[in-house]
């Protein structure tokens, strides 16, 4: 099978591709170029990451080249990303590089190309099942990815490889040491590689400039600080709030309301945070999709989050899900991704959000 091998720099894809090399498929090792900018240090996809792909590849023996999507990733991902927060939504722009760039941009140009796969060093598994190919959670739950490729279709889960999912880390890790790879104990980057220095809210100022308004207490009315722009925060947020005014019950208060028309910051106690209901829009099915009826399953709706068990049904292609354990803190333009046992069936982004019963 002749296999694209999606290479990072980091220890994960380098012993996916050693892999399918000793499994003797034809693999070229490819490196996404996604910044405009030429870049070092923190982050991923920066010249050092490109730099230890190749060194890789040349110690696996295998083809490697640099493919530049620096444009596409631009407007399909960074654009994406202001876009949403601008709307007063908190979006995951990992899932949104999954699904337009790694597993769409880099498959499409892989297929016309003559390869059969993409294999790329996450964590879950693609298993055969009876409908066609299945994605399942990985063995190792504290790095279960299956979460952030739930945005894969059917066609793409047919064309995509996932070698580590049987593993644990820290199996990989040994493995790599074992074969002398200079990335075993490279450290796992954990940034949005756009923003390197993890300061979200400079990041959307500096692009979309100051747009002052009130941060205003949601039960009393009573405005409480002031900011610099709405769209720097997010809902169940509570640091970075600079509350001046002593609240009535002493307690701590959270984003629960963002208006952006408005610039308005709400804030309140984190019993106005539950979530009991959320509609999704944009479903997308790895598998027979759900239907009218409602079917129990579980929602997972942040990277990290353990899952909820729900009740999901398909109204006029908006996914509703009731959870059946009221959900803290979920704001439109999240992921959930829903599962039946470790499968995963589909994801949807949040749009709306319900609180049902009474705070």
């Amino acid at each position: 099978m002749r296999v694209v091998a999606a290479m990072s720099g980091g220890v994960d894809s380098s012993v996916a591709a050693a892999r399918l090399v000793d499994a003797g498929h034809d693999v070229v090792g490819i490196h996404l170029a996604l910044s405009r900018k030429s870049s070092s240090g923190r982050g991923c996809c920066t010249l050092d990451d490109a730099r230890d792909a190749r060194r890789v590849a040349d110690m696996l023996g295998i083809a490697f080249y640099v493919w530049d999507l620096s444009e596409q990733f631009a407007a399909d991902v960074v654009d994406d990303f202001l876009a949403e927060y601008r709307s007063g939504r908190t979006p995951n722009p990992c899932m949104r590089c999954n699904e337009r760039i790694k597993f769409a941009a880099v498959l499409d140009r892989a297929v016309a190309l003559g390869f059969d796969a993409v294999a790329t060093g996450h964590y879950a598994r693609v298993v055969p099942g009876t409908g066609g190919p299945e994605l399942h959670r990985a063995v190792d739950a504290a790095k279960d990815q299956s979460y952030v490729l739930g945005v894969l279709g059917v066609e793409q889960l047919g064309r995509t490889i996932l070698p580590l999912g049987g593993d644990l880390k820290g199996e990989v890790r040994a493995e790599a040491a074992r074969r002398g790879l200079l990335v075993a104990a490279k450290p796992d980057s954990h940034d949005i590689c756009f923003i390197p220095d993890g300061d979200t809210a400079a990041f959307l100022r500096s692009r979309l400039g100051d747009q002052p308004g009130d941060i205003v207490d949601e039960r009393t009315g009573a405005v409480v600080a002031t900011h610099s722009g709405a769209y720097a925060f997010t809902i169940g947020q509570r640091r970075g709030l600079g509350i001046t005014v002593a609240t009535e019950d002493a307690q701590p208060r959270y984003v629960v309301g963002i208006d952006i028309d408005a610039r308005t910051v709400s804030v309140g106690p984190p019993a106005l945070l539950d979530v009991d209901v959320a509609e999704g829009i944009r479903p997308t099915w790895a598998g027979p999709a759900v239907g009218e009826r409602p079917v129990e399953l579980a929602a997972q709706v942040r990277a990290h989050a353990e899952p909820v068990a729900a009740s999901a049904r398909l109204v006029d292609e908006r996914l509703m899900v009731e959870f059946h354990t009221p959900i803290r803190g979920l704001a439109p333009g999240q992921s959930m991704v829903l599962y039946d046992g470790t499968r995963v069936v589909g994801s949807a982004t949040v749009d709306v959000t319900h609180r049902m019963r009474v705070a």
